[in-house]
């Protein structure tokens, strides 16, 4: 082999070589100086920055944009303190609420407290409200007695209102209260352990609910072991019509016969 001639091994490996060579960017910056500012030449501009993405520097507008349309937080302004304060109902609808929930006279200064207005200007709502009532035909009526304001029912709806509570709100007693209210009647006064020996159940909550209608009352306690007795009221003598306990029927007419028969035999007993 001369020495000018190449061998055919370093020419196969010289043209593959070529074939993946790339010419280089003239623009591009050698290696390691990427990310490095281009320093200036002698005398010319400064140093030149790397441009922004077209990306990024639409974003900076909008973000700007956005920030300067998104409205301020109100801030709320402190409001005048007590009960008084913020919006609420008017005048009217605050003076027909006290009235509904009064069991007695309200007077206009009472009145006028609560709702913290001026005793002249409640008044004056008064007199409105009840002109208003009578001009509409209400079955109630706002009058004021005693030293104040109340709701009254019409005196033209009386009858209705009197069958109401005498027809529609009458509760009969049950057999159970009639048989201890029987047992109270006849062997007044009694003891409520008394009671439930000779009913032979317990009475306790039967009791309470006489007492409760006012049918029963204490009366007293046993001398010899402290029990609260109860007997019979004024009101059940009137329910019953009867002017005393002393006109109560006798009750021997509405005993079994059986009762009446063992009651007997006992009395020859005792006297034998």
């Amino acid at each position: 082999m001369g020495a000018g001639l190449i061998p055919k091994t370093l020419m196969r490996k010289t043209i593959i070589n070529m074939s993946t060579w790339t010419s280089p960017d003239p623009d591009a910056p050698e290696p390691g100086l990427a990310g490095r500012p281009v320093e200036p030449a002698a005398g010319g501009p400064g140093p030149v920055e790397p441009e922004a993405s077209p990306a990024a520097s639409s974003a900076l507008p909008e973000a700007a944009v956005a920030e300067a349309a998104e409205p301020e937080a109100a801030v709320p302004e402190p409001g005048p303190a007590g009960p008084g304060a913020g919006p609420g109902p008017g005048l009217r609808p605050s003076l027909e609420a006290i009235l509904l929930v009064a069991d007695e006279p309200v007077p206009e200064m009472v009145m006028a407290q609560v709702v913290e207005r001026p005793t002249e200007e409640v008044s004056a709502a008064l007199r409105e409200l009840a002109a208003a009532y009578a001009a509409e035909g209400r079955g109630f009526e706002l009058s004021e007695v005693a030293g104040g304001w109340r709701f009254y029912t019409s005196a033209e709806c009386a009858a209705v209102v009197e069958r109401f509570v005498r027809d529609g709100q009458e509760v009969r007693l049950t057999q159970a209260a009639l048989e201890t209210l029987a047992v109270v009647a006849y062997r007044q006064p009694v003891s409520r352990a008394r009671v439930s020996a000779v009913r032979g159940v317990n009475c306790d909550g039967v009791m309470r609910t006489l007492v409760l209608r006012g049918l029963v009352e204490e009366g007293g306690t046993d001398p010899d072991t402290g029990a609260i007795l109860f007997r019979t009221t004024g009101y059940f003598l009137e329910r019953l019509g009867l002017p005393a306990l002393s006109d109560l029927p006798e009750l021997a007419p509405f005993l079994p016969d059986q009762i009446d028969d063992e009651q007997d035999t006992g009395h020859e007993n005792v006297g034998s």
